[in-house]
């Protein structure tokens, strides 16, 4: 007859006096770890809509869409809550660490309708003033003038975003059809300030 081992006795004596492991749940409340991966949240006045974390997402959670209307335009993120597999990868990957992040919370089941599982969110966009495209979120701009300091000052596009914050832009200038080479002191997308600095 083969008898216990000494630490398998330790360890029934220790586990016998000692509280479980296991939780209550849904008894009683969980507590999750300060670790613990939950449902990801954005934070409106932390995120700059850069769509980092709708690029990382490799469950394709996060998603965003672009909407231009008589001249004003806003994107819109969401995040399906019951495709997230709460990787984490948003979060790693979110420029100011702190435009989504990920809770402690884990219980979302529910008996209403999936559409209800989600978050959603706008962000003001800005256009092109010659070509009206899409450039980059507001936000987004002036989260990059701050992070660049005085160096933003080589930028003209970023120069006279800024003045326009601060309510000092009075650069009064004669639009036309041609992308001129004064133009550059617009707020330009990648491709019209490439024209009016290099082929105008």
């Amino acid at each position: 007859m083969r008898y216990p081992k000494l630490r398998e006795i330790k360890g029934a004596l220790k586990s016998l006096f000692s509280k479980p492991y296991t939780t209550k749940f849904p008894k009683e409340p969980h507590q999750p770890f300060y670790n613990f991966r939950g449902r990801p949240y954005y934070y409106q006045d932390k995120c700059i809509g850069c769509t980092a974390c709708v690029e990382v997402c490799p469950a394709r959670a996060l998603s965003f869409k672009d909407i231009v209307e008589n001249g004003v335009a806003k994107r819109i993120l969401k995040i399906n809550w019951d495709t997230c597999i709460e990787c984490g990868q948003c979060q790693l990957n979110c420029p100011t660490k702190e435009g989504i992040k990920l809770s402690n919370e884990f219980d979302i089941s529910t008996t209403e309708s999936r559409e209800n599982l989600c978050q959603i969110i706008e962000k003001e966009l800005v256009l092109c003033e010659f070509c009206k495209c899409i450039v980059a979120c507001k936000d987004h701009i002036i989260w990059t003038i701050k992070k660049l300091g005085p160096l933003y000052h080589s930028n003209t596009s970023l120069i006279g975003f800024a003045q326009n914050i601060l309510g000092i832009g009075n650069f009064i200038h004669k639009k036309t059809k041609e992308n001129l080479r004064s133009d550059r002191f617009l707020f330009l997308c990648p491709r019209c300030r490439r024209q009016s600095v290099f082929i105008s």
